[in-house]
């Protein structure tokens, strides 16, 4: 398959595709990637929605744990997640007044934030080309023979990197992302609906009528 019919369908599929987690602040949308971590964006939104109303960077560095526990319990490992929470607020308003610096070093430093966390936030903040790979984006990646079923998650990434032109890396990822969530699902993909099924030689693959 050819990178340009790759995108080209892709395009097709997801003409609007963007970021699905809701956010209005830097650091809202970093705290809001880490709480995405096995979790639904739809839900994280729901709670976001919350935590947000209620408190600012500055009163979620002084937060009570258990407070924050309570909020985001539905997202899942809520004990750690409240943790990072209140460490990274705590970081970014010591070290950058409250602010999502341009610095991937620091980002991943940070507790809770790995790479694809990082790529999400300087991608959709400072628009920085990066494909951030998630479940969505490996599971499609590797279906399509875009990546090998070895491959880790960096793997999948450097050769989506090298294969998808740098200007539309950040684009590409979200569509991955969407691509995976509502059609080339773990779980009963939705084949019919696939632009790509002639190419797909996963397991998964249903038989179209």
């Amino acid at each position: 398959m050819k990178i340009k019919d790759f995108n080209s369908k892709l395009d097709q599929m997801f003409p609007d595709a963007k970021c699905e987690l809701n956010y209005n602040k830097d650091y809202e949308l970093l705290i809001a990637t880490v709480l995405s971590a096995q979790c639904t964006d739809k839900r994280v939104n729901e709670v976001t929605k919350v935590l947000f109303n209620k408190y600012d960077i500055y009163s979620l560095s002084k937060a009570s744990k258990k407070e924050i526990e309570d909020i985001i319990r539905s997202c899942g490992s809520y004990t750690k997640k409240a943790s990072y929470i209140i460490d990274i607020s705590n970081n970014l308003v010591n070290n950058y007044d409250g602010h999502v610096p341009n610095n991937r070093e620091y980002l991943e430093s940070l507790p809770g934030v790995g790479r694809k966390t990082a790529n999400v936030v300087l991608s959709n903040i400072y628009n920085i080309p990066a494909i951030a790979v998630d479940t969505h984006v490996e599971r499609v990646s590797k279906r399509l023979k875009l990546a090998s079923k070895k491959d880790s998650v960096f793997e999948v990434e450097k050769k989506l990197m090298k294969q998808i032109p740098e200007n539309k890396w950040s684009r590409t990822h979200h569509q991955l992302v969407l691509f995976g969530r509502y059609i080339c699902k773990a779980r009963n993909p939705l084949c019919d609906k696939c632009l790509f099924y002639n190419d797909c030689q996963s397991k998964d693959k249903k038989t179209r009528s």
